[in-house]
């Protein structure tokens, strides 16, 4: 299927694709896709309506998780409507206008949510390096200005993105090898040269993601020589306690992306399939399992999340009396 392009106003038709072979079992495939959506949606809306109507959780940790919740919920929204349409519709067609701005979000929300990981982290080494002055170092004023510059650092620097994009011609034959668009997938489709594009997204992943991860590491050898330094063994446990739900948050999210980079970097021979779950995987996991995982691990949104269940229980109860 070929991607319509008119010179005269510079307007591209790309098409989506699904799981290639597998259209007859797209119905059947829709059901874990809206069993995870399901549940990324509740469980992240759950978090915020804890954390929002409980006094006690107004802290910074869980302002920060309240902002991971948040963008998991945007990342989540952003792939949902092409991902379900072609399952349900076969609706492989989208204009140019729409994949752009799904392209800007959905890299606009993985950058931010490394930020977003990169915030908690300082929040973990403030609590356990310098735990005196917590509360004058994240005062609000400061986690508002962490928030807002996390989410305009992503915009900024994907912004040009889109019309990077809307200056090539799209004459190959090609379709998009997902259910959603990509900047990385949109330039291959490009018939001038894409060196720009390429030595932009480059900076982009370095500037961002690659001096999170870094500034993330250094700020848990830091808090690991903190708690290597604390007498007790039982304290020194239940520091690292604190940490542990963070971890599994950093580590859901750059797992999957390196696993996918590895992917696109040496599996060409991979079946394509291969290429797609991971894409998916990298895309879904973390909103999924980043509730869960904090609903499990944090004593406080566990007890938070039980009592709630327990109150509408004793309602349905007295409703029934």
């Amino acid at each position: 299927m070929a991607i319509l392009y008119n010179n005269s106003l510079q307007k591209a038709t790309f098409f989506l694709t699904g799981f290639q072979g597998l259209e007859e079992l797209h119905g059947w495939i829709s059901i874990p896709f809206c069993s995870i959506y399901l549940t990324v949606i509740l469980g992240n809306i759950t978090i915020l309506h804890v954390i929002r109507t409980d006094a006690t959780l107004h802290e910074p940790m869980y302002y920060f998780l309240a902002m991971l919740a948040l963008t998991d919920l945007g990342l989540c929204l952003s792939t949902l409507p092409t991902v379900l349409g072609i399952f349900w519709f076969d609706a492989r067609e989208i204009g140019i206008a729409a994949c752009f701005t799904q392209l800007f979000f959905i890299h606009t929300l993985s950058l931010v949510e490394s930020s977003v990981l990169l915030s908690m982290s300082f929040d973990r080494y403030v609590a356990i390096c310098n735990p005196l002055r917590y509360s004058t170092i994240l005062t609000s004023t400061r986690i508002v200005k962490m928030g807002l510059s996390s989410v305009l650092r992503s915009a900024v620097l994907i912004l040009p993105l889109p019309f990077l994009l809307k200056r090539f011609q799209y004459c190959r034959s090609h379709v998009l090898a997902h259910a959603y668009c990509l900047h990385l997938e949109i330039m291959k489709l490009a018939c001038s040269s894409i060196v720009v594009n390429h030595i932009y997204g480059l900076f982009v992943v370095a500037c961002t993601v690659g001096v999170d991860s870094l500034l993330i590491f250094l700020s848990y050898a830091l808090i690991l020589r903190a708690v290597l330094g604390k007498a007790s063994r039982r304290e020194r446990l239940r520091t690292l306690n604190t940490c542990v739900s963070h971890v599994c948050a950093v580590l859901l999210f750059y797992i999957p992306m390196i696993g996918l980079s590895l992917v696109h970097r040496f599996g060409e021979h991979l079946p394509r399939i291969v290429h797609l779950l991971m894409s998916y995987v990298y895309l879904l996991v973390p909103p999924l399992m980043n509730p869960i995982v904090y609903s499990i691990k944090t004593k406080q949104i566990r007890q938070r999340i039980i009592k709630k269940f327990e109150f509408f229980k004793s309602l349905r109860c007295l409703q029934k009396n």
